[in-house]
Protein backbone atom coordinates (compact mmCIF):
# COMPACT_ATOMS: atom_id res chain seq x y z
CA UNK A 1 0.00 0.00 0.00
CA UNK A 2 1.63 3.36 -1.27
CA UNK A 3 0.70 6.84 0.45
CA UNK A 4 1.09 10.09 -1.37
CA UNK A 5 0.61 13.15 -0.02
CA UNK A 6 -1.26 16.29 -2.72
CA UNK A 7 -1.70 18.32 -0.36
CA UNK A 8 -0.94 19.15 3.41
CA UNK A 9 -2.06 22.56 4.11
CA UNK A 10 -4.99 23.20 6.29
CA UNK A 11 -7.97 26.34 6.31
CA UNK A 12 -6.87 28.09 2.80
CA UNK A 13 -4.24 27.07 -0.23
CA UNK A 14 -1.04 29.07 -0.01
CA UNK A 15 1.75 30.06 -1.87
CA UNK A 16 4.93 31.59 -1.08
CA UNK A 17 8.94 30.90 -0.96
CA UNK A 18 8.51 30.50 2.25
CA UNK A 19 6.17 27.50 1.45
CA UNK A 20 8.03 25.87 -0.49
CA UNK A 21 9.51 22.94 1.13
CA UNK A 22 5.98 21.34 2.50
CA UNK A 23 3.67 22.66 -0.14
CA UNK A 24 0.60 25.22 0.04
CA UNK A 25 -2.50 22.97 -1.15
CA UNK A 26 -5.06 21.66 0.76
CA UNK A 27 -5.81 18.15 2.08
CA UNK A 28 -5.37 15.55 -0.35
CA UNK A 29 -3.76 12.42 0.10
CA UNK A 30 -3.43 9.53 -2.22
CA UNK A 31 -3.62 5.68 -1.12
CA UNK A 32 -3.02 2.94 -3.97
CA UNK A 33 -3.00 -0.72 -3.41
CA UNK A 34 -2.80 -4.04 -5.57
CA UNK A 35 -6.76 -5.01 -6.42
CA UNK A 36 -7.81 -1.75 -5.19
CA UNK A 37 -9.26 1.43 -7.27
CA UNK A 38 -7.44 4.21 -6.04
CA UNK A 39 -8.79 5.97 -2.89
CA UNK A 40 -8.21 9.47 -1.95
CA UNK A 41 -8.46 11.29 1.18
CA UNK A 42 -10.24 14.64 0.83
CA UNK A 43 -10.69 16.56 -2.12
CA UNK A 44 -8.69 19.84 -1.32
CA UNK A 45 -6.50 21.95 -3.81
CA UNK A 46 -4.26 19.08 -3.40
CA UNK A 47 -6.91 17.08 -5.80
CA UNK A 48 -5.50 19.14 -9.13
CA UNK A 49 -1.70 18.07 -8.01
CA UNK A 50 -3.05 14.66 -7.96
CA UNK A 51 -4.99 14.95 -11.45
CA UNK A 52 -1.00 15.29 -12.92
CA UNK A 53 -0.39 11.80 -13.07
CA UNK A 54 -3.53 10.52 -13.93
CA UNK A 55 -4.17 9.38 -17.53
CA UNK A 56 -7.58 9.20 -18.65
CA UNK A 57 -10.88 9.35 -16.58
CA UNK A 58 -10.71 8.40 -13.42
CA UNK A 59 -12.06 5.40 -12.03
CA UNK A 60 -11.70 5.47 -8.09
CA UNK A 61 -13.61 6.29 -4.81
CA UNK A 62 -13.05 9.54 -2.67
CA UNK A 63 -13.25 9.44 1.33
CA UNK A 64 -14.31 12.96 2.03
CA UNK A 65 -13.84 13.68 5.81
CA UNK A 66 -16.39 16.79 6.19
CA UNK A 67 -17.59 19.63 4.37
CA UNK A 68 -15.47 22.47 5.05
CA UNK A 69 -13.89 24.54 2.05
CA UNK A 70 -10.32 23.09 2.24
CA UNK A 71 -11.78 19.73 1.73
CA UNK A 72 -14.29 19.98 -0.75
CA UNK A 73 -12.56 22.95 -3.26
CA UNK A 74 -10.74 21.18 -5.47
CA UNK A 75 -13.83 18.64 -6.66
CA UNK A 76 -14.91 20.90 -9.96
CA UNK A 77 -11.29 21.76 -10.84
CA UNK A 78 -10.59 17.87 -11.18
CA UNK A 79 -9.67 17.59 -14.55
CA UNK A 80 -10.14 13.66 -15.06
CA UNK A 81 -13.46 13.66 -13.85
CA UNK A 82 -14.28 15.70 -16.47
CA UNK A 83 -13.46 13.26 -19.56
CA UNK A 84 -16.18 10.86 -20.32
CA UNK A 85 -15.81 7.63 -18.84
CA UNK A 86 -14.89 9.03 -15.27
CA UNK A 87 -16.83 7.64 -12.36
CA UNK A 88 -16.40 8.14 -8.76
CA UNK A 89 -18.29 7.03 -5.06
CA UNK A 90 -17.59 10.33 -2.89
CA UNK A 91 -18.21 8.69 0.58
CA UNK A 92 -18.79 10.86 3.98
CA UNK A 93 -20.88 11.49 6.96
CA UNK A 94 -24.02 12.38 6.72
CA UNK A 95 -25.05 15.85 7.07
CA UNK A 96 -28.07 17.63 9.52
CA UNK A 97 -28.81 19.78 6.79
CA UNK A 98 -29.72 17.38 4.54
CA UNK A 99 -28.78 14.13 2.58
CA UNK A 100 -25.24 14.07 1.79
CA UNK A 101 -25.09 14.33 -2.05
CA UNK A 102 -27.59 17.64 -2.06
CA UNK A 103 -25.34 19.69 0.95
CA UNK A 104 -22.31 18.44 -0.83
CA UNK A 105 -23.47 19.86 -4.80
CA UNK A 106 -25.05 23.25 -3.19
CA UNK A 107 -21.38 24.95 -3.76
CA UNK A 108 -20.86 23.89 -7.00
CA UNK A 109 -23.45 25.83 -8.96
CA UNK A 110 -24.28 29.61 -9.65
CA UNK A 111 -23.86 31.74 -8.37
CA UNK A 112 -20.92 30.17 -6.48
CA UNK A 113 -20.07 28.83 -9.83
CA UNK A 114 -20.56 28.73 -12.82
CA UNK A 115 -22.05 25.01 -13.77
CA UNK A 116 -23.41 22.48 -11.61
CA UNK A 117 -22.10 18.89 -10.36
CA UNK A 118 -24.49 17.21 -12.82
CA UNK A 119 -23.09 19.12 -15.88
CA UNK A 120 -19.54 17.53 -15.63
CA UNK A 121 -19.45 14.93 -17.60
CA UNK A 122 -18.42 11.95 -15.44
CA UNK A 123 -20.62 10.00 -13.17
CA UNK A 124 -20.26 10.89 -9.21
CA UNK A 125 -22.31 9.06 -7.07
CA UNK A 126 -22.18 10.23 -3.29
CA UNK A 127 -22.96 7.79 -0.23
CA UNK A 128 -22.97 8.57 3.12
CA UNK A 129 -20.56 6.46 5.95
CA UNK A 130 -21.23 6.45 9.57
CA UNK A 131 -19.15 4.45 11.87
CA UNK A 132 -18.86 1.33 9.77
CA UNK A 133 -16.35 -0.89 7.50
CA UNK A 134 -17.03 -1.53 3.58
CA UNK A 135 -14.81 -3.41 1.08
CA UNK A 136 -13.31 -1.75 -1.35
CA UNK A 137 -11.28 -4.13 -3.60
CA UNK A 138 -9.13 -5.88 -1.61
CA UNK A 139 -8.53 -2.97 0.79
CA UNK A 140 -10.89 -2.15 4.12
CA UNK A 141 -12.79 0.88 4.84
CA UNK A 142 -13.53 1.74 8.15
CA UNK A 143 -15.33 5.47 9.70
CA UNK A 144 -15.48 6.41 12.73
CA UNK A 145 -16.82 10.22 13.99
CA UNK A 146 -14.09 12.59 14.99
CA UNK A 147 -14.47 15.64 17.62
CA UNK A 148 -14.96 18.64 14.73
CA UNK A 149 -17.43 21.63 13.99
CA UNK A 150 -19.95 19.83 11.81
CA UNK A 151 -20.16 15.95 11.13
CA UNK A 152 -16.38 14.74 10.58
CA UNK A 153 -15.22 11.31 9.73
CA UNK A 154 -11.91 9.98 10.21
CA UNK A 155 -10.90 7.28 7.71
CA UNK A 156 -8.81 3.43 8.11
CA UNK A 157 -7.60 1.71 5.41
CA UNK A 158 -6.39 -1.93 6.09
CA UNK A 159 -4.70 -3.85 3.15
CA UNK A 160 -2.69 -6.89 2.89
CA UNK A 161 -1.82 -6.44 7.14
CA UNK A 162 -1.06 -3.00 6.56
CA UNK A 163 -2.78 -0.11 7.71
CA UNK A 164 -3.11 4.13 7.18
CA UNK A 165 -5.47 6.07 9.65
CA UNK A 166 -6.78 9.86 8.26
CA UNK A 167 -7.47 12.41 10.91
CA UNK A 168 -6.47 15.80 9.39
CA UNK A 169 -8.95 18.01 11.74
CA UNK A 170 -9.45 16.86 15.21
CA UNK A 171 -10.45 18.88 18.16
CA UNK A 172 -7.87 18.93 20.97
CA UNK A 173 -8.55 19.02 24.55
CA UNK A 174 -6.18 21.35 27.04
CA UNK A 175 -6.35 18.22 29.65
CA UNK A 176 -5.10 15.84 27.33
CA UNK A 177 -8.36 13.61 26.96
CA UNK A 178 -8.69 11.62 23.43
CA UNK A 179 -11.52 10.16 22.61
CA UNK A 180 -12.38 6.65 22.76
CA UNK A 181 -13.55 6.23 19.43
CA UNK A 182 -10.42 8.22 17.60
CA UNK A 183 -8.22 5.50 19.82
CA UNK A 184 -9.86 2.41 18.65
CA UNK A 185 -9.34 3.84 14.73
CA UNK A 186 -6.02 4.23 15.07
CA UNK A 187 -5.13 1.37 16.67
CA UNK A 188 -1.88 0.22 16.37
CA UNK A 189 -2.07 1.38 12.12
CA UNK A 190 0.94 1.36 10.72
CA UNK A 191 0.69 5.40 9.66
CA UNK A 192 -1.31 8.06 11.61
CA UNK A 193 -1.72 11.10 9.10
CA UNK A 194 -3.43 13.74 11.98
CA UNK A 195 -4.44 16.82 12.36
CA UNK A 196 -1.33 19.41 14.24
CA UNK A 197 -2.03 22.98 13.11
CA UNK A 198 -1.33 24.99 15.76
CA UNK A 199 1.29 25.66 18.49
CA UNK A 200 -0.06 26.16 22.01
CA UNK A 201 -0.18 29.57 22.31
CA UNK A 202 -2.59 29.68 19.09
CA UNK A 203 -4.29 26.82 20.59
CA UNK A 204 -5.27 28.86 23.15
CA UNK A 205 -6.65 31.58 21.11
CA UNK A 206 -8.07 29.30 19.14
CA UNK A 207 -9.00 26.51 21.69
CA UNK A 208 -13.33 25.82 19.87
CA UNK A 209 -11.77 26.05 16.26
CA UNK A 210 -11.85 22.23 15.90
CA UNK A 211 -7.70 21.76 15.69
CA UNK A 212 -5.12 20.84 17.89
CA UNK A 213 -1.29 21.12 18.76
CA UNK A 214 1.40 18.42 17.24
CA UNK A 215 1.98 17.67 20.69
CA UNK A 216 -2.05 16.40 20.43
CA UNK A 217 -1.39 14.75 17.78
CA UNK A 218 1.48 12.70 19.36
CA UNK A 219 -0.62 12.07 22.42
CA UNK A 220 -3.50 10.57 20.40
CA UNK A 221 -0.33 8.44 18.19
CA UNK A 222 0.42 7.40 21.84
CA UNK A 223 -2.61 6.36 23.32
CA UNK A 224 -2.86 4.29 20.35
CA UNK A 225 -0.06 2.46 20.08
CA UNK A 226 0.72 4.17 16.76
CA UNK A 227 5.04 3.76 15.55
CA UNK A 228 4.60 6.34 12.88
CA UNK A 229 3.30 10.17 12.66
CA UNK A 230 2.86 12.54 10.04
CA UNK A 231 2.26 16.11 11.18
CA UNK A 232 -0.87 17.12 8.67
CA UNK A 233 -2.88 20.18 8.20
CA UNK A 234 -0.25 22.49 8.33
CA UNK A 235 -1.93 26.26 9.26
CA UNK A 236 -1.12 28.38 5.98
CA UNK A 237 0.60 30.84 8.28
CA UNK A 238 3.07 28.57 8.96
CA UNK A 239 6.25 28.77 6.73
CA UNK A 240 8.79 26.20 6.35
CA UNK A 241 11.19 27.48 9.45
CA UNK A 242 7.44 27.28 11.39
CA UNK A 243 6.73 24.05 10.71
CA UNK A 244 10.32 22.14 11.59
CA UNK A 245 10.46 24.33 14.59
CA UNK A 246 7.32 22.31 15.62
CA UNK A 247 8.18 18.95 14.65
CA UNK A 248 11.71 19.79 16.44
CA UNK A 249 10.04 20.31 19.28
CA UNK A 250 8.46 17.16 19.54
CA UNK A 251 11.70 15.06 18.86
CA UNK A 252 12.57 14.39 22.48
CA UNK A 253 9.11 13.49 23.34
CA UNK A 254 9.22 11.22 20.27
CA UNK A 255 11.81 9.57 20.54
CA UNK A 256 10.75 8.84 24.40
CA UNK A 257 7.73 7.24 23.38
CA UNK A 258 9.74 5.07 20.20
CA UNK A 259 7.37 7.28 17.33
CA UNK A 260 8.62 8.25 14.29
CA UNK A 261 6.81 11.88 13.48
CA UNK A 262 7.39 13.75 10.54
CA UNK A 263 5.82 16.71 8.62
CA UNK A 264 3.65 15.90 5.82
CA UNK A 265 4.65 17.47 2.57
CA UNK A 266 3.33 17.38 -0.88
CA UNK A 267 4.88 14.94 -3.18
CA UNK A 268 6.06 12.49 0.02
CA UNK A 269 5.27 8.86 -1.16
CA UNK A 270 5.35 6.25 1.35
CA UNK A 271 5.32 2.66 0.47
CA UNK A 272 3.65 0.70 4.17
CA UNK A 273 5.32 -2.64 2.90
CA UNK A 274 8.79 -2.02 3.42
CA UNK A 275 8.41 1.17 5.42
CA UNK A 276 11.15 3.12 4.00
CA UNK A 277 11.82 6.32 5.19
CA UNK A 278 9.68 9.27 3.77
CA UNK A 279 11.17 10.90 0.53
CA UNK A 280 9.85 13.36 -1.59
CA UNK A 281 8.60 12.22 -5.18
CA UNK A 282 9.11 15.83 -6.35
CA UNK A 283 9.29 19.75 -5.69
CA UNK A 284 6.54 20.61 -3.36
CA UNK A 285 6.10 23.64 -4.98
CA UNK A 286 3.60 24.67 -7.29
Amino acid sequence: MRITFHGARGSTPCSSHGHGSYGGNTSCVAVEADDTPPILFDLGTGLLRYSDGVDGPFRGVMLLTHLHWDHVQGLPFFSPLLRPGAKVRILGPPQDEGPLREVLVSFVRPPFFPVTVDDLPGEIMVEEIDRESIEIGSAVVTAARIPHPGATNGYRVDHGGKSVVFIPDHQGLENGWVDPEVIELARDTDLLIHDSQFTHEEFIEKIDWGHCTADYALTVAAAAGVSRLALFHHDPDHDDEALEAIASGLSSRANELGIDVFLAAEGMSIDLADQPSPHHDSDPGR
